[in-house]
């Protein structure tokens, strides 16, 4: 795609501007270096136009592709061009927070997507012991309903069976209503006020929530109406 300008916001977008590139570039930025780490921040993105975006990104110089050593595939790597993105990644969020947010419909509540993102938002730290257990319920899922993530020092993991420990945290509700939580829309406080929400654990844990599970970076942007 080429608009045969000599402004530097057209040759940018020359680069940028194709669907999926500036979320592909948004998940490298937050960490993710593996193809099917990449693919599991984009869901809808078919592999083959994920590698030929990638493979792009490369030839522009934002990508740093490295044959994983005694494996076959690669792994990929933000360069500093592309990390000099962040800034503007962060501002897109904001003005989405600000003028977007009304779009949003039932179908982008997406559980696989919701659950990256509180694994990427545990604050291992924050939290007591050796490992902790948490165990998610959904109730409006049929499917795989219950998730867990299994924090052990600095290491996390998502899974959708059972792992076999003993729980330290139960969190259940729809997806909408951990989403709109996670996105600064509510509280766990007003969620489980609300009947919305159970949360059952011990209280050094379920008392101060946000203190190991973070928010959202947009969380306390208000919308554009109430400015």
């Amino acid at each position: 795609m080429e608009y045969g300008q000599f402004c530097p916001i057209a040759k940018a977008t020359e680069i940028l501007g194709e669907k999926w590139t500036i979320l592909i570039v948004r998940e490298l930025i937050m960490g993710a270096t593996r193809f099917n780490e990449l693919q599991r921040g984009l869901m809808l993105i078919s592999p083959t136009l994920l590698s030929k975006r990638l493979d792009s990104l490369s030839e522009y110089g934002l990508v740093l592709k490295k044959k994983i050593p005694g494996q076959k595939g690669y792994e990929y790597f933000a360069t500093e061009s592309c990390k000099e993105l962040v800034p503007i990644i962060v501002g897109l969020g904001h003005w989405g927070m600000r003028w977007a947010r009304s779009n949003l419909t039932e179908k982008d509540y997406d559980v696989e997507l919701l659950m990256l993102y509180l694994k990427r938002s545990i604050v291992p730290e924050k939290l007591v012991g050796s490992e902790t257990v948490i165990r998610f319920k959904f109730t409006d899922i049929k499917e795989y309903p219950d998730w867990w993530i299994v924090v052990t020092g600095k290491d996390l993991d998502v899974c959708v069976n059972d792992p076999g420990k003993e729980v330290d945290v139960y969190f259940t509700s729809d997806v909408k209503t951990l989403a709109d939580i996670w996105m600064g829309e509510s509280s766990y406080r007003k969620a489980q006020k609300n009947g919305d929400m159970k949360i059952v654990g011990d209280p050094k844990l379920t008392n101060n929530i946000t203190g190991w599970l973070a928010n959202s970076i947009f969380a306390d942007l208000p919308p554009a109406s109430e400015i």
